[in-house]
């Protein structure tokens, strides 16, 4: 499937269609395909009908077609294995027609052969095949060496066309691997990883506005999405079918699941200065916390969750029983929070948490540690080498925190496009990234910590005029087990 997208007049190409259908070409059809609204011409061959006379009248289609579009096509290749779709798409909406829902579920590939469906992403139902091993024995690596995949990782297929704001891996209880990204392009996206490394498009859900936050349910049957539209949405992924489960005055910023031995819920955090508790069976919420700001960030490992607002708020909470603020703490960082992460003890239990800022600085944070001002401290991180007048540092944004779920060290992303793996307890810097032309705007690790997942996306941090419609937006995995192992003790 070839399509020219462009925002030039749509009426030229219909003195081309004027000639009539030639033998093999099965239809012509015009509609907006919801994912993109764009109106669109489908001509499409049916299987082994496809030879000279309608393929090449097929050719000369785009022949025409792109040679009016030359100075502004984007152009993307794809086929379908039942039969063959040559799509002819302008960027101009159809007028006096009402454009489908943004909420929007992708056919399987199995039907979309047999319904002629052309979509801008071809992406089957979400299916639970054998996913990634447990052994580290995957093929990852890559030719690629330019500055935009500096470290030569996987690259992810069909990555959002706006900037990624949140990345989740499936959880243990799923087969396989099957990776979310959320993105300011309004979608939400599952992919299945492979042995390999290959990625796979498997499903899309829409909102009406940017999604901000993405979750998993513990059984890995359903993702929770939060969005800039004011909601949050449970994507079944059995059915395919997304339902909203929360509304909030503002933008709903953060969304988490949480399973208790007594109840189980999910948590959304928004910029209307509120924290709600859902039951995913009812329109209202189970619970409303004030909060003293605008939720930034928040992270929830049971029984604790942490939240993170504007003016430099942070409120621990206790889920036993029923979610109740245990404990409000002085930020340890003097400028606006940006990400936090819970870890855990040798026990598997939560017991502090990692805090970003925009100031290029982490600060690591125990609840009730033996010796609070030995065992908490801050460290600097995403800086320049510059250290004096003549060679100032450039100080850039933490975008997002990950621990890995095995070693217990972390990965820290930030706004000058490097990945920096830490060993909090021996206080040590184990890696760290090339740079990459543009920012990293979040990261996440697999289940058992074989695959950290990256996404290489503009953050707004230096303002719109530094904004780039035409840069493209990547998500990256690695292989970064060994590197993430502790550092021997001497």
């Amino acid at each position: 499937m070839r399509i020219y997208q462009s925002n030039v007049n749509f009426r030229p190409i219909r003195k081309l269609l004027a000639e009539g259908l030639p033998l093999g070409v099965n239809s012509i059809s015009a509609h907006v395909p919801p994912p993109c609204g764009r109106k669109s011409l489908i001509l499409s061959c049916l299987p082994g009908q496809t030879g000279s006379g309608s393929e090449a009248h097929a050719q000369r289609l785009h022949g025409e077609w792109g040679r009016f579009l030359r100075r502004r096509e984007k152009t993307s290749v794809s086929q379908d294995s039942g039969s063959r779709h040559f799509a002819l798409a302008s960027s101009a909406p159809e007028r006096g027609r009402r454009l489908p829902s943004p909420s929007h579920s992708l056919p399987p590939a199995s039907r979309a052969s047999r319904r002629n469906a052309t979509l801008r992403i071809k992406m089957s139902l979400f299916g639970t095949t054998s996913g990634f091993g447990t052994g580290g024995t995957s093929m990852f690596g890559s030719t690629t060496t330019d500055n935009h995949n500096p470290m030569k990782d996987i690259e992810v297929t069909s990555s959002p066309d706006d900037s990624i704001g949140c990345l989740s891996f499936s959880p243990p209880t799923l087969p396989g691997n099957f990776l979310i990204a959320g993105s300011w392009a309004n979608d939400v996206r599952c992919w299945e990883v492979q042995d390999s490394g290959q990625t796979i498009p498997k499903a899309q859900q829409m909102h009406t506005g940017p999604v901000l936050d993405v979750c998993w349910s513990d059984d890995g049957s359903k993702v929770f999405t939060a969005s800039c539209d004011k909601t949050a949405k449970m994507w079944d992924l059995n059915s395919n079918q997304a339902i909203q489960i929360a509304q909030h005055d503002a933008p709903v910023k953060t969304i988490h699941w949480i399973k208790a031995p007594n109840y189980s819920c999910v948590m959304t955090g928004s910029w209307d200065k509120t924290l709600k508790f859902w039951d995913t069976r009812s329109s209202n919420p189970m619970m409303v916390l004030q909060l003293p700001e605008r939720c930034y960030c928040a992270d929830v490992i049971y029984p604790m969750a942490v939240v993170a607002t504007a003016e430099r708020g942070l409120i621990v909470y206790q889920l036993e029983n029923q979610p109740s603020e245990f404990r409000r703490i002085e930020s340890p960082l003097k400028h606006q929070h940006r990400c936090v992460a819970i870890f855990k003890d040798k026990q598997n239990k939560p017991t502090g948490f990692a805090l970003g800022s925009i100031e290029g600085r982490v600060a690591i944070h125990y609840i009730n540690p033996p010796n609070p001002a030995k065992d908490n401290f801050t460290f600097k991180c995403h800086r320049s080498n510059g250290t004096n007048t003549s060679a100032p540092q450039d100080i850039y944004a933490v975008n997002g925190i990950a621990f890995h779920p095995v070693h217990g060290t972390l990965a820290t992303v930030g706004s000058d496009g490097r990945f920096s793996f830490w060993d909090k307890d021996a206080r040590t810097k184990l890696k760290t990234s090339e740079q990459l032309d543009q920012p990293i705007s979040a990261c996440c690790f697999n289940h058992n910590g074989n695959i950290f997942a990256y996404a290489s996306s503009y953050d707004w941090s230096k303002g719109h005029e530094f904004y780039n419609p035409q840069k493209k937006n990547y998500i990256f995995l690695r292989n970064a087990a060994e590197e993430l192992k502790p550092r021997n003790k001497k």
